[in-house]
């Protein structure tokens, strides 16, 4: 049986690679087979297929019989899946053991002290960017706050207050404990003020002004190219700037006389 699109695509979600979805599928068809019949099947590299196969069996989908030649096993779907998100789960849990070992030693000291004196000599262009979706965006948002040291400025659509309410609310509230000022102008700001009562200041933007944008310490830039109601959160292109000069020449003038004519 040759697996339709549907099939192929479903496991493409999973993290399998083309060359690994369409082995795995010849082998279930198989059940056990060497890598030449599997090349062949499946239209993959011969070149190719051993690498393929011991990547399969690393997550779970495929078992290693030893011979000459090789011979490998179809793990059942069911309980292949259950190898995988088995391994997942470790892998993952793993990783974030490591990571928080390494913010706890001495090696994050030297990386922050690397990046601070790394940044007197970078030019702002090397420091600025595009953000390509809308997770990307809200990953340097949130990094952006948990940054803040005196103030967070933010111009935005009711939708955008939304999310950012959403999203980011434990750090909005953390940044006020710290005692940043933020201030918030989206259309129907008010609506959202007991959500952020105690934590921002509020105001209702006028309707000929539609965008987003965030202005941090008068030295980081976050602004939204694309037009949230007509592109796809996926596609959506926001830039960034860690530019004291763009930060406190430009966006802070505008958003002052922006936010002074606004109730």
């Amino acid at each position: 049986m040759i697996a339709n699109n549907q099939i192929l695509d479903a496991l493409k979600q999973i993290g399998l690679n083309l060359y690994e979805r369409k082995i795995w599928v010849a082998l279930l068809s198989r059940g056990n087979s060497t890598a030449g019949e599997l090349s062949k099947l499946s239209k993959v590299p011969h070149s190719r297929t051993y690498d393929i196969l011991e990547s399969l069996a690393d997550k779970g989908f495929v078992i290693i019989q030893n011979g000459r030649p090789a011979r490998f096993v179809a793990v059942e779907p069911f309980e292949a899946l259950e190898r995988a998100k088995k391994k997942i789960q470790n892998d993952a849990e793993i990783a974030i053991e490591r990571i928080a070992n390494l913010q706890k030693s001495n090696i994050l000291k030297e990386l922050q002290k690397i990046y601070k004196e790394g940044l007197s000599v970078v030019h702002p262009a090397e420091i600025s960017g595009m953000l390509h979706g809308r997770d990307a965006l809200h990953r340097q948002i949130d990094t952006a706050i948990k940054n803040a040291k005196k103030h967070i400025s933010i111009i935005t659509t009711n939708e955008g207050l939304a999310e950012i309410i959403s999203k980011h609310k434990h750090s909005l509230r953390q940044a006020a404990l710290r005692g940043v000022k933020l201030r918030i102008a989206a259309p129907k700001a008010k609506d959202f003020s007991e959500e952020l009562k105690e934590i921002a200041e509020l105001r209702n933007l006028t309707s000929d002004i539609e965008g987003r944008f965030a202005l941090i310490d008068d030295t980081h830039v976050l602004m939204l190219l694309t037009n949230e109601k007509e592109t796809h959160p996926s596609q959506e292109i926001a830039f960034w700037s860690q530019s004291e000069h763009a930060a406190s020449k430009l966006f802070k003038p505008m958003f002052e006389n922006i936010w002074k004519e606004l109730k």
